[in-house]
C-alpha cells in the first residue's frame, strides 16, 4: 500500500504530506484548493506525464516522494532489484520531479531510472481511475484484460497451453516465411552454380595445366627459331657433316689447342693440367653439341598441335575469368568448383527442411485452433457471469434500468492472447440496445460503470491501491450513498484513495484527508491535514450545508457518519 506522499512546488499545494492508511482514505476540500493535485501527484508518482504547466510558480520544479510498503518476496521487489533499486526498512521510497522546463527525473529505491520503469511497475502497485483515465478502459485490450482476470484460474491452463503453442507457431510461420520468400533467390543462386559447375565439368580442368600450356604454346609458337639457332649453335660446336670442306669448330679447335700442348706436357705439370681442363672442354662441348641436335630434331613446327593448345588455353582462360578468383588461375577455378558443390548441397537441402516446416506448421495451425477454442468457450461462460454481477452492482449504484454485456468475438487473426475480441457493452434503459461504452454511457455513467467493475473484481484484481477522482461525477443523494458503500467494501480487500466532493461517499472513509487552501493576499497554498471525528463533522457538514457550524448540518453528518460505520 502507499504509506506516504510527500509533495512539494505541485500546482496550488506549496509541500504537503499525505499520510495514508490501509483501507478507504477520501481527499476532500473546496473548490480550487487542489484536490485533484493529490491525483495528480499519485499520476507523476507511477510515471504519468509530466506537465511543467503543473509546477507551481515560483518553484521552478515539482517533486513527488512516495513510501510504498511492499511484499519483500514479491514481484514488485524483484523488479526494484532488477532496476539497481533496493528498499529502505521494507519499503519503496519513489521519487519523480519535473521542472518548470519540462525535463524530468524519476528514482527508484535511491537509483535513478528512465520514466518507463515506473510505468510497468505501476501495473503491479496502483490502479487509477481518474476522468481522463477511464477511456482506458474503452480500449478493446484493457476490456479484454479485464474479462480474463475476472475469469481467473479457469482461464490460466488453456492460456498457458495456448501462449506455448502461438509462440511456436510464430517461430515456425517466421521460418518458414524467410525460407520460402527467399526461395526464388535460393533457386536462383541454385542455377547459377549447377550452370557454373556444368561449365567446370564439360572443361575438366586439372591442377597445373595452365602453366604447362602457356610452355607449350611459347616453344611451338617460335618452333622455327629455335630449330635454326640450334643448327647453328650446333655446326659452331661441331661442324656441318655435309659441308664440302671441313670448317672450322669450336671441337676441332680445342682438340688441335690439347695436342699442342700434349706434345710437351710432360716437361710442366702445370701445362699438363691446362691440357687436361682442354680435354675435359672438349668433351663437355661435343655432349653439348649432340645435345643441340637431338634438340633440333625434337622441336619442330606443328600447327595442328599449336592449334590445339591455343583452343584448350581460351577454354581454360575463360573459366579462371569467371571462377579462378583474384588470380584468375585453374587452381582458383577447382577451388571455386569444392565450394560452390557444397553450398549446391546445402540449397537443395533447404527444400527438405521447407517441408518438414510445413507439416509442423500445419499441425501447429489445427493446435492452435482448438487451444484458441478453449479460450473462447472459457471467456464466454465468464462474459456472462461478469455481465450478471456489473448490471446488479449497477442497480445499486442509480443505474437500476441499465444492463452489461460482454461480448466475446471472433477476430481474423491469432493474438498473443487467443482469437477473441472482448467489448463491454451498455444499455442505459429498457428496450435501448446495447451499445460500446463510449457511445451508451456519459461521463457519469462511465465512472459508476468503471466502479462496478472494480467491486466485482474485489479480491480477484491484484492491484493493491485504487485511486478514484470524481467517481461520483453527477451523482447525488442515494446514489451518493450506494457509491459509497461500494468503496467501502473494495476497500475491504485493497487501499482505496478517493477524491470526492459528496459527504455521502466521504463518510463511509476510514480516514479522511482535507487539502485546505489559505491566501495572504499574495500566495495561495495548500496543504493537507487528517481530520479526527470533531474535524470530519466540520468537514461534512460544510460539504452538506456549505456552513462549517451549521446545527443541521452537523447533525446531518453525525447522521453520515454513524450510518457509514454502522455499515462498516
Amino acid at each position: 500500500m502507499v504509506d506516504e506522499v510527500r509533495i512539494r512546488g505541485l500546482g496550488v499545494i506549496d509541500e504537503a504530506v499525505l499520510d495514508l492508511s490501509p483501507g478507504f482514505n477520501v481527499v476532500t476540500g473546496e473548490t480550487g484548493a487542489g484536490k485533484t493535485m493529490v491525483v495528480t501527484s499519485l499520476g507523476l508518482m507511477f510515471g504519468g506525464r509530466a506537465d511543467p504547466q503543473r509546477v507551481r510558480p515560483g518553484a521552478g520544479r515539482a517533486t513527488v516522494e512516495g513510501r510504498i510498503v511492499v511484499d519483500p518476496g514479491g514481484r514488485v521487489v524483484e523488479r526494484v532489484e532488477e532496476a539497481g533499486g533496493e528498499l529502505d526498512d521494507g519499503a519503496l521510497i519513489v521519487t519523480r520531479s519535473v521542472s518548470a522546463e519540462g525535463r524530468s527525473r524519476a528514482f527508484l529505491g535511491g537509483r535513478s531510472v528512465p520514466v518507463s520503469v515506473l510505468i510497468n511497475l505501476a501495473d503491479d502497485l496502483v490502479a487509477v481511475h481518474g476522468q481522463s483515465d477511464q477511456q482506458r478502459l474503452l480500449q478493446s485490450a484493457r476490456q479484454r484484460g479485464a474479462l480474463d482476470r475476472y475469469a481467473g484460474g479457469a482461464l490460466t491452463k488453456p492460456m498457458r497451453a495456448y501462449t506455448k503453442a502461438y509462440q511456436r507457431h510464430r517461430q515456425v510461420s517466421a521460418l518458414l516465411e524467410e525460407l520460402t520468400t527467399r526461395a526464388r533467390e535460393r533457386e536462383q543462386e541454385a542455377e547459377l552454380l549447377r550452370f557454373g559447375l556444368e561449365e567446370i565439368e564439360k572443361v575438366e580442368p586439372k591442377e597445373g595445366e595452365d602453366v604447362d600450356l602457356a610452355a607449350e604454346e611459347e616453344r611451338l609458337g617460335h618452333a622455327d627459331a629455335l630449330h635454326g639457332a640450334a643448327d647453328s649453335a650446333h655446326e659452331a660446336l661441331l661442324g656441318d657433316p655435309a659441308a664440302a670442306f671441313e670448317a672450322a669448330n669450336v671441337v676441332g679447335l680445342l682438340g688441335a689447342a690439347r695436342n699442342a700442348l700434349d706434345a710437351v706436357r710432360d716437361h710442366d705439370p702445370e701445362l699438363a693440367g691446362l691440357a687436361d681442363r682442354l680435354a675435359e672442354a672438349g668433351y663437355l662441348v661435343s655432349d653439348v653439341g649432340t645435345d643441340l641436335a637431338s634438340y633440333a630434331d625434337s622441336v619442330d613446327a606443328d600447327p595442328a598441335r599449336l592449334a590445339a593448345v591455343q583452343e584448350r588455353r581460351a577454354e581454360l582462360t575463360a573459366l579462371t575469368r569467371k571462377y579462378g578468383g583474384p588470380d584468375a588461375t585453374v587452381a582458383g577455378v577447382l577451388e571455386w568448383s569444392r565450394r560452390s558443390a557444397a553450398r549446391l548441397t546445402e540449397l537443395e537441402g533447404d527444400d527438405d527442411r521447407i517441408e518438414e516446416l510445413r507439416a509442423e506448421h500445419a499441425e501447429l495451425a489445427e493446435r492452435l485452433a482448438a487451444e484458441a477454442g478453449e479460450l473462447t468457450a472459457v471467456r464466454t461462460r465468464a462474459a456472462e457471469r461478469f455481465s450478471g454481477a456489473v448490471t446488479e452492482e449497477l442497480t445499486a449504484l442509480a443505474m437500476p434500468h441499465a444492463r452489461v454485456e460482454v461480448t466475446v468475438s471472433r477476430s481474423q487473426d491469432y493474438g498473443p492472447h487467443g482469437l477473441d475480441e472482448v467489448e463491454v457493452r451498455l444499455a442505459p434503459h429498457p428496450g435501448s440496445p446495447p451499445l460500446p461504452l463510449h457511445k451508451g454511457a456519459s461521463g457519469g455513467e462511465l465512472s459508476r460503470v468503471m466502479l462496478a467493475i472494480e467491486v466485482v473484481f474485489a479480491g480477484a484484481d491484484p492491484v493493491p491501491t485504487f485511486v478514484f477522482d470524481e467517481v461520483d461525477a453527477g451523482v447525488g443523494g442515494k446514489a451518493a450513498v450506494e457509491i459509497g458503500r461500494r468503496l467501502a467494501r473494495l476497500a475491504r480487500n485493497a487501499q482505496v484513495i478517493v477524491v470526492t466532493h459528496l459527504p455521502q461517499v466521504a463518510a463511509f472513509a476510514d480516514q479522511h484527508l482535507m487539502v485546505e487552501k489559505s491566501d495572504d493576499g499574495t500566495v495561495t497554498s495548500s496543504g493537507v491535514t487528517a481530520l479526527d471525528r470533531e474535524g470530519r463533522v466540520r468537514e461534512l457538514s460544510r460539504m452538506l450545508a456549505g456552513l462549517e457550524d451549521s446545527e443541521l448540518g452537523r447533525a446531518h453528518a453525525e447522521e453520515l457518519l454513524a450510518m457509514a460505520a454502522e455499515e462498516r
